[in-house]
């Protein structure tokens, strides 16, 4: 087959001039098959082109210059005809088929950082933690007799013989690379270690499974980590005292390859991409295990014990097994309870030999996050009737009590965690959380994420922010901008407008037309930490309104699935990262929660996180997350024509039906 040279720049507006990408000297050429997309000649020349939609040109984020030659285009969705007479191309559509030098933009990268006061908190040891009673991960002190000529017992069944008589313990199991090393640790110690195992199988005649040979007593270190669509968190634990040591997160590096699982899927099943995405979020938590461990000054050597929760995809991606079944009716996963593995299975950069424990999932949409969640709620222990919803990419929900226990999911997309909004981010420093219009003027006024000038918006000032905009009338009920507020356009101010926004006779500079139609500017350059504008488009809002329909629907159709009036649901308990900071006024304005009493509604936080913490630190609890993923009944709401019927209805503000939503009537009443 015909190679081609492939030539890759990177558009550097520091420099004025097409400069090669990482250096100013002549770019290295690269030399590919014919029929290779310009994405893959880009993996392999080691340049970053980001994929949003996991490569199927939905997106239009990957385009690129093509300078010099051509290339077949498969597809120019999001283009213009001017753009591709200009030369620009979708990297992912765009297949080599002659020699050609490609510019790259430079590409959209998350710099924000989680790791804020946001997302740390002080997290209360379970009562009554025994470690040596509830903990797998244990440790022995043993002496061992020293062979001679009298007594040639070899090593292994010398320590055997230790562990039998000084710890009790009957059987035990041992790999080979810690077999290898057996004779000089024994030798090296003077016959005086201290043995770490895991004794999760620890009942009558069963084996422990030997992780280490210590010379010393060891401290004993555990991870509870939630792989989030979006966010990815590590709790660092001490096993020993239960308390967590420290709290890391950061974004999922998959989000290149696909903001959403569906994208990430489509991405992983192309040829060789599976291995990939393993690589990236892999690459992720070690960088946030090496955070906690700097953080806490703790040798990762000394972390025995890893629990991991997540959706199904990611939990399929993590273990780089096929997911393309997820996706596919009849939605089956592959597996839904990983056996035990150890973190050299996975290339954790902790202890080789340390257990790895993924918490079970129950179905395609629903994983082993919501497991954890009910877990970390209490729901599947307690009497009242009870729904949970896990509010991120995914809205995975669960109603029931201690009798019975139904699910399911709906796909809210990444909007209120900041992704698919023109200025979304997530909570952290800078992050407008929340928002507040003036009636009259349309003014808005704003409070910020650690009292700094405004970089963006979260998920809880974009619920704030469409609230406000509705009951003001700047947003009608379909969620459209109000071009009658619209300045005429020889009296609006100019975009770079400095101070604040004129207000005449009922209308408004902030409202405006932008690339996107018309937007409303939250906040004028001036007062923002990045000298832009921010602002929210009619884009931006039918994004959100999309998430919250599907979530509205998703709990609605359940609860009529099972026969259960929403009225009668005693309590409302709402996990997510983002759900902890939610005003439950205005996310029953624009229709994401149900019209009921405020008390009703308790907000969880990272649930995932907190029942991977549980399960952790407790054998007990372990076993009550694989006894919550039996007694869960799925329901798949794609396969019923309600779900579409509720959604399509509750893709209005708050509701094509008002009469759901009694206390919102009443505000516009007022309003």
């Amino acid at each position: 087959m015909a190679q081609h040279l492939v030539t890759f720049h990177l558009d550097d507006p520091a420099l004025g001039a097409h400069a090669p990408l990482g250096s100013h000297e002549p770019p290295h050429p690269v030399h590919v098959p014919t029929g290779t997309l310009v994405t893959e000649a880009a993996h392999t020349a080691g340049v970053e082109i980001t994929q949003p939609c996991g490569g199927q040109g939905r997106c239009g984020r990957c385009a690129v210059h093509i300078t010099n030659g051509d290339v077949r285009r498969r597809s120019t969705l999001r283009l213009s005809a001017e753009d591709v007479a200009a030369g620009y191309t979708l990297a992912c559509q765009s297949v080599v088929e002659g020699d050609v030098s490609v510019t790259v933009p430079p590409q959209e990268k998350i710099e924000r950082r989680l790791t804020t006061d946001r997302v740390v908190a002080e997290v209360e040891v379970p009562i009554g933690y025994d470690a040596r009673s509830m903990q797998t991960i244990q440790r022995v002190s043993l002496s061992l007799t020293p062979p001679s000529l009298d007594d040639q017992t070899d090593d292994w069944s010398r320590l055997v013989t230790a562990l039998r008589q000084q710890a009790d313990i009957e059987e035990v199991q041992v790999s080979l690379p810690l077999l290898r090393r057996l004779g000089s640790i024994l030798r090296d110690a003077d016959w005086q270690v201290t043995a770490v195992f895991d004794s999760a199988l620890r009942i009558p005649h069963s084996a422990i499974r030997l992780i280490d040979l210590r010379p010393q007593e060891s401290p004993l270190f555990g991870l509870a980590i939630d792989i989030g669509t979006t966010t990815v968190s590590c709790w660092l634990v001490d096993l020993i005292s239960g308390k967590v040591m420290a709290q890391v997160a950061e974004y999922n590096g998959q989000i290149a390859r696909g903001e959403d699982v569906i994208s990430r899927i489509i991405y992983a099943s192309k040829n060789g991409s599976s291995a990939e995405m393993q690589a990236l979020v892999i690459d992720t938590i070690n960088s946030l295990i090496a955070a906690a461990c700097e953080k806490a000054k703790v040798d990762p050597q000394n972390i025995f014990k890893a629990t991991i929760a997540g959706n199904s995809t990611m939990m399929h991606l993590l273990l780089d097994i096929l997911a393309a079944s997820i996706r596919l009716a009849p939605f089956v996963t592959a597996i839904n309870h990983v056996p035990a593995l150890t973190a050299n299975d996975l290339n954790l950069k902790i202890n080789p030999e340390a257990t790895v424990d993924c918490l079970p999932g129950v179905a395609s949409y629903v994983g082993a996050d919501i497991t954890a969640g009910v877990l970390s709620s209490g729901m599947e222990d307690g009497e009242p009737l009870t729904l949970f919803m896990d509010v991120g990419t995914n809205g995975e929900i669960v109603l029931g009590n201690r009798d019975w226990l139904v699910t399911c999911a709906c796909s809210a997309g990444p909007a209120f965690e900041g992704a698919g909004v023109v200025h979304g981010m997530r909570a952290t420093r800078g992050a407008i959380e929340e928002v507040w219009i003036n009636g009259d003027t349309f003014e808005p006024t704003y409070r910020v994420i650690g009292n700094i000038k405004p970089r963006g918006i979260c998920g809880s000032g974009l619920i704030a922010l469409l609230s406000e905009l509705f009951l003001t009338g700047v947003l009608d009920k379909g969620g459209n901008l109000n071009s009658h507020l619209m300045l005429e356009a020889d009296d609006s101010p100019p975009l770079q407008t400095v101070g604040l926004s004129h207000a005449a006779g009922g209308s408004t500079a902030r409202i405006r037309r932008g690339e996107h139609g018309l937007e409303y500017v939250v906040a004028w350059a001036h007062e923002t930490g990045h000298g832009q504008d921010i602002v929210i488009t009619h884009v931006d809002v039918d994004n959100l309104l999309r998430a919250k329909a599907a979530i509205y629907a998703g709990y609605t159709v359940l609860a009529e699935r099972v026969g259960v009036p929403l009225e009668s649901v005693e309590r409302f308990l709402i996990g997510g990262s983002f759900g902890k900071y939610i005003n439950v006024e205005k996310a029953v304005q624009i229709g994401l929660l149900p019209d009921l009493p405020w008390e009703q509604f308790q907000f969880l936080g990272n649930t995932s996180v907190k029942g991977a913490y549980r399960a952790l630190l407790n054998r007990n609890e372990r076993a009550r997350v694989t006894e919550i993923a039996s007694r869960m009944t799925y329901i798949e709401l794609s396969a019923d024509n309600t779900f579409y019927e509720a959604f399509t209805s509750a893709l209005f503000l708050p509701h094509t039906d008002l009469d759901k939503f009694p206390s919102v009537a009443q505000a516009l009443n007022k309003a």
